[in-house]
């Protein structure tokens, strides 16, 4: 007796019914693999928007430092004093370009010109009489600024931050969003242009935050078609759904789990991996323009995605608190690397290790240097640890002590990228510093921007007083390389001399110099 009444189906049935059952779940997949792509990218903008106002407000904080302190100045002559004063908050605080005092809604006294210069102030520029977005200024007219007005009655103080700062801000803070800074009718783009135009909209995942303390807001969002984008980027195993559809449950699960996976979780498992290798840039002298040393930079070599770029990870290592271990390996590998070319280095060859606040938790650190240091025959190579300013350290009984036993060993300490942390001189002030490494942006504006140009005379005037040795950071043309080792410094690194590299390639060009 047959089981069914209607007997076996035709060859049209069968194909009618294979296609639905491929079609059918291909069509679920994308529908959730498109819903899973919109909800990513909303959390994306949302935190991009979030990480924007914290930036921003940071900025902002600096120049309302620097226009308090100068407000008692307001009304009093603009002489060498007050010129002094202007300076020493430009030089102090970090993102302040230039500052300036009114009396009466007539500026009179600037930073940027070196002494008297009378202008009018419109109240009206500024949103909430606090905030204006230039276009920019008699110095640099194309460039764009924000500024940040103080009143008290007729005395007013000004700060302002250079538009660069802030481009970069939008530029780095998201991989995938697009990032607007809005001040009143005036809006700055990741072109660096002030525009008075409406901000323009964003089709997909648009998110709006308003500083709760500045007159300012920031959008973000994406462009229409990001979606499909993102998901041809994230989600490649949605295309083999067409020829394996019989295992779609499989391959969907495992895509899903493989994607619900925290960022700390691949750190772990790329640490263990040993993903995380060492790249050495060239550090040369000012004077003779000999290799002096090196820096080792932290590099992801993903099974998949090949090399991923270390801002992308290393905030992450450090807010997860894998950077210490991750560092310890890096010093064990580039020992491996390096100590068998020990004898072809001259003595006291420099290698600049990156450390953070989480290095100064504990006296770990005393050890792995110890072990690095080994590994050398003695006095061959200088340890220089390099202090970024991303977390801030406090002056602990036990980060006093640490730098102690680090001096001890003969490792030295450089304040990183110098001028633009919020601590660069509170370090000085409490730790025992060695160098100071000028910002690559300072760098980049020699010969183009005056004011960057008396920060960085500056800083080279401030590391003499200190008897501190200074190294300056993205040397790319001549003209720079030039320019420093005319005012003295003492280290150059950049483009100009070297990329990062390899260790096989670092070591055959370090043999061949």
């Amino acid at each position: 007796m047959p089981l069914t009444a209607n007997g076996p189906r035709n060859r049209a049935t069968r194909t009618f019914m294979t296609m639905l059952g491929g079609l059918l779940p291909i069509a679920l997949g994308i529908v959730i693999l498109h819903w899973q792509a919109e909800r990513s990218l909303q959390q994306s903008t949302v935190r991009t928007a979030q990480e924007a106002v914290r930036q921003f407000d940071l900025m902002l904080d600096n120049t309302a430092l620097a226009a308090q302190a100068l407000l008692p100045l307001a009304g009093q002559p603009c002489d060498d004093a007050a010129q002094l004063a202007l300076r020493e908050q430009v030089t102090r605080r970090p993102f302040v370009r230039a500052t300036t005092l009114s009396w009466q809604k007539n500026i009179y006294c600037s930073s940027l010109f070196g002494g008297d210069h009378e202008s009018s102030v419109n109240p009206a520029d500024y949103v909430d009489g606090a905030l204006w977005l230039m276009t920019g200024n008699p110095v640099t007219p194309d460039t764009a600024l924000l500024v940040h007005r103080l009143v008290d009655g007729d005395k007013a103080a000004f700060a302002s931050i250079d538009g660069y700062h802030l481009t970069n801000a939008l530029r780095l803070i998201s991989r995938y969003a697009d990032l607007t800074l809005q001040v009143g009718p005036h809006w700055l783009g990741a072109d660096g242009k002030v525009h008075d135009v409406p901000v323009p909209g964003f089709a997909v995942a648009h998110q709006h935050l308003a500083s709760a303390r500045y007159p300012y807001s920031v959008d973000a969002g994406m462009p229409a078609g990001e979606v499909w984008r993102y998901m041809r980027e994230r989600y490649p195993a949605s295309f083999s759904l067409v020829v394996f559809f019989g295992v779609l449950a499989g391959v969907l699960v495992r895509g899903l789990q493989k994607r619900s996976s925290t960022p700390t979780h691949e750190l772990q498992r790329a640490l263990e991996a040993n993903e995380f290798v060492p790249y050495f840039q060239p550090v040369v002298r000012g004077d003779t323009r000999e290799w002096a040393g090196c820096e080792v930079l932290m590099r992801w070599r993903h099974p998949k995605e090949g090399l991923v770029r270390p801002d992308l990870f290393i905030p992450l290592a450090e807010h997860c608190g894998l950077i210490v271990p991750m560092t310890r390996a890096l010093l064990r590998q580039t020992a491996a690397q390096l100590a068998p070319y020990a004898a072809r280095i001259s003595p006291g060859f420099h290698i600049g290790v990156n450390i953070t606040a989480r290095h100064c938790l504990d006296l770990e650190l005393v050890d792995d240097c110890r072990e690095f240091l080994a590994a050398f025959p003695a006095g061959q190579v200088t340890l220089v640890l390099e202090l970024t300013e991303r977390e801030l350290i406090e002056p602990t009984a036990i980060t006093r002590q640490l730098f102690d036993a680090l001096h001890q060993l003969g490792v030295m300490i450089a304040l990183d990228d110098f001028g633009t942390g919020h601590s660069s001189l509170a370090y000085l002030r409490n730790f025992n510093v060695d160098y100071l490494k000028i910002d690559q942006s300072f760098v980049a504006m020699i010969g183009a921007d005056v004011l960057s140009s008396h920060i960085l005379d500056s800083i080279i005037e401030l590391s003499s007083k200190l008897d501190l040795g200074i190294v300056a950071e993205g040397v790319e043309t001549a003209e720079q390389c030039e320019y420093l080792a005319a005012h003295g410094v003492d280290f150059l690194q950049g483009y100009l001399f070297g990329r990062p590299l390899p260790g096989d390639e670092f070591i055959q060009t370090l043999i061949s110099h």
